[in-house]
């Protein structure tokens, strides 16, 4: 309902928290051209990274995100500085 709530096609970046986002609607919503692109640092399933975040078969709407070229996945470093490093 978030994504279909704009009157305008988005650009949808997320570094806050991965549940903010629930990745089969974000695929639907770039299949559909509602969200033009996507910047991820965090996803709904991870846990504190991306490393190690399934022992199979990957979601499907996960895959497709992968797979996407308008789609950019960082690994959860947003909040990274040299300072708190």
């Amino acid at each position: 309902a978030f994504l279909n709530s704009f009157k305008k096609p988005i650009w949808l970046i997320n570094t806050a928290r991965g549940k903010s986002v629930v990745t089969e609607d974000l695929a639907e919503a770039l299949k559909s051209g509602k969200v033009l692109g996507a910047g991820l640092d965090v996803l709904e399933y991870e846990k504190s990274s991306f490393e190690n975040l399934f022992s199979g078969d990957l979601p499907i709407a996960f895959q497709f995100l992968i797979d996407a070229e308008n789609v950019l996945l960082t690994p959860h470093v947003a909040g990274w500085t040299v300072e708190s490093k």
